[in-house]
């Protein structure tokens, strides 16, 4: 259930939300909040999509690889309900395993060498220059649908952390009848991730747009450049429609100096470095601050304070979608990426 911002229902969609809605229905298996919690800003549900989409559901690596990716991003950014929901896409896959391996940090017990590898890759991922880094565990031709995988899960992670209510994709207390149900889910969704799907679908929504220098891993797919140049496009949009130049900077410099770790649970630090703000951007400056590094913190205080100076709910989606793949889009930046 979606929380601080009212997003257009399904039932209620029309023009190009209504067909993206369409698609996403058929090619997803339903339309998640993930997806309705963008609808107020076509440009933004469109590159979100198509990045997910291009990368994650359709190309030439396995689809329980790009899983096993998705789960290990949600381990490390600790958000319980994209763990739950990617950890049943792998049993869907028939990869179970792999999931209590990734959650129980028994990474050693992955049998597979390639996706042992790729799972060890991702973890490191959040932390640049990690030695591990230096080389991939996959190829060139493999790197966009792979690194692409990475990138909108870390967008997405923070987005549903902050947005959703449920910490669960199965939010049911005993744990009997949780697990049955997670396998009906599983049983629900591998027919789906069976359906054979066309390459480049998604572009239908999306515009010409100019991929920048520093998502440069995508260039050598025109399908994932043309998403990721999208997404970029609409993100940079958003942050500019509601964050002044001084605020954007403050965060930027914040985020690209940003070394992984975790932050203190008080906010002391955040006070620290939105100090030479005014108020207004102060209280923006907090919200990407926590969104980009620790959205789990973010709580309904903070989004007052937000609140009284943003009033629309679309400002909020706009500066959480700017936080969130400025951020994404910093981790994939620092990646070597195979010649």
């Amino acid at each position: 259930m979606i929380k601080y911002i009212r997003s257009t229902p399904v039932s209620a969609a029309e023009g190009i939300v209504f067909d993206m809605f369409k698609q996403i229905k058929r090619d997803f298996g339903l339309v998640g909040d993930l997806f309705v919690m963008h609808s107020l800003s076509p440009s933004l549900l469109a590159g979100v999509w198509a990045s997910l989409r291009e990368t994650e559901m359709v190309g030439i690596v396995p689809r329980a690889i790009k899983e096993a990716v998705a789960t290990a991003v949600a381990k490390g950014n600790e958000c319980p309900f994209c763990m739950d929901a990617h950890s049943t896409m792998l049993m869907a896959a028939g990869e179970s395993d792999v999931a209590r391996q990734i959650f129980g940090g028994r990474i050693g017990e992955i049998q597979d060498r390639k996706l042992r590898s790729i799972v060890e890759w991702t973890l490191a991922t959040r932390v640049p220059n990690s030695p591990i880094l230096q080389e991939l565990p996959f190829t060139a031709k493999e790197a966009p649908e792979i690194i692409g995988t990475l990138v909108i899960n870390n967008y997405i992670t923070r987005m549903v952390d902050v947005l959703l209510t449920n910490k669960s994709l199965i939010p049911v207390k005993n744990q009997f009848i949780s697990k049955i149900t997670k396998r009906l889910v599983a049983l629900l969704f591998s027919s789906n991730l069976k359906k054979k799907k066309t390459i480049g679908d998604s572009l239908v929504f999306l515009r010409d747009a100019q991929l920048p220098d520093d998502l440069s891993w995508a260039s050598s797919s025109p399908v994932i450049s043309k998403a990721f140049a999208n997404l970029s496009a609409a993100a940079d949009q958003a942050g500019e429609a509601d964050l002044d130049d001084a605020t954007r900077s403050v965060v930027k410099q914040y985020i690209d100096e940003w070394d992984g770790a975790k932050p203190a649970l008080g906010r002391g630090w955040v006070e620290q470095v939105v100090r030479p703000l005014d108020a207004p951007s102060r209280a923006a400056a907090r919200l990407c601050l926590l969104t980009a590094t620790a959205p789990y913190q973010i709580d309904d205080t903070l989004i007052d304070e937000f609140r009284a100076f943003f009033k629309e709910d679309r400002q909020l989606l706009n500066v959480l979608a700017w936080a969130s793949f400025t951020v994404a889009r910093k981790i994939g930046a620092h990646l070597t990426v195979p010649g």
